[in-house]
């Protein structure tokens, strides 16, 4: 989809995609597709992933240059970032940073 990934991390409930983008594609259409196929490779490595499903909703946000590092150092630290912080709580924290409005039914369905 010309949209290289330059790291990809997370937890059991989330994951985290930080990708350069395409100038052919729309986010959402990019994360529906990712959706699809990951979905479709998942359930090809066994019967326990039979009831896989993604949530249907999805946090996307852009990142500076300047903010890369930064910003790959918190995916690769996932782990230990979420001992301390749940993943929910963390959204909320952001979107309440950044002034973006929110609908609580989609944080974490």
């Amino acid at each position: 989809m010309d949209c290289p990934p330059l790291r990809v991390g997370g937890v059991q409930d989330h994951v985290h995609i930080l990708a350069r983008f395409g100038r052919t594609i729309t986010q959402a259409d990019w994360v529906k597709e990712l959706k699809r196929v990951s979905n479709d490779w998942l359930k090809q490595q066994g019967r326990e992933y039979e009831d896989f499903q993604w949530q249907g909703g999805y946090a996307d946000f852009s990142v500076s240059q300047s903010n890369l590092e930064q910003v790959i150092r918190y995916i690769t630290n996932q782990p230990e970032h979420h001992r301390k912080m749940s993943f929910q709580d963390e959204l909320r924290a952001l979107l309440r940073k950044h002034q973006v409005e929110w609908d609580e039914r989609y944080i974490g369905d």
